[in-house]
This record gives structure tokens, sequence and C-alpha cells, in this order.
């Protein structure tokens, strides 16, 4: 059975180019454009991965959206990472790290990333 990963960007080119590059590699992919929804689509169609933009609706909507999933009893098993210009755009002097508590996320990728770069990240970290 392929793995399900679910991509929640609001960026058009780097959900269809992720899309693309996932769907070569065998997965099944699903696609969400904002946080809200991408979080009903966890619920939804229970994938096995959740990729994971920062900066939406507004700078902290992916943040807030991988504690929502966390903390959700349906989905808070599904491995998410994240993928983010953040530290670029906001000129930050730190890289953000998972944490269980402040970002319960398995990997934060910096935007733009490279495509051998992600697969690894998928392969490393969907749910077996």
């Amino acid at each position: 059975m392929k793995k399900k990963v679910l991509v929640v960007d609001d960026d058009d080119e780097f959900r269809d180019s992720v899309s693309t590059l996932l769907k070569a590699r065998g997965y099944d992919v699903v696609m969400a454009e904002s946080g809200e929804e991408g979080f009903e689509k966890a619920k939804m169609e229970r994938p096995d991965l959740i990729m994971l933009d920062v900066m939406m609706a507004h700078n902290t909507e992916g943040f807030d959206i991988a504690r929502q999933l966390h903390d959700d009893a349906e989905t808070k098993d599904v491995p998410v990472i994240t993928v983010t210009g953040i530290s670029k755009a906001t000129n930050i002097g730190f890289k953000y790290e998972p944490d269980e508590t402040w970002l319960p996320v398995k990997a934060v990728l910096e935007k733009p990333v490279k495509p051998d770069v992600l697969l690894k990240a998928v392969e490393t970290h969907i749910k077996k």
C-alpha cells in the first residue's frame, strides 16, 4: 500500500513541485492551501506524514497547526516536517529546531530545499 503525504503550503508552485517529486517516488499526495484546511484533511485523509509550511495566513500559522496536530488524539502520531522560509524572511539569527512542546515536529527544512534533502527527510520520518 502506498504511503500518503499531506502537503500544506499556500504557494501553488511549491505544492505542485513537491507533489510531482513525491508522486515520482511512489507516494500518494494530498494537498491543502492553508493550515486550517491541512488540519481538516489530516483528520479525514489519515496521511503517513505531513509536510507543513510555516508562513501562510500569518507568520506562525504552521507552528500553531503543528501544535494543534500534536494535541489532537486523531493526528498526534502523524509525523510532521515543516518546510519554511521564515528564517530568511524575518532575518532571524537562529534556526528553528524540533521541540516536544513548542514545535512538535520531526524536522525543520529551510526553503529553498533541495529535492534530495526533502526526499531523505520524508523517507526518514514517514510513519512505518
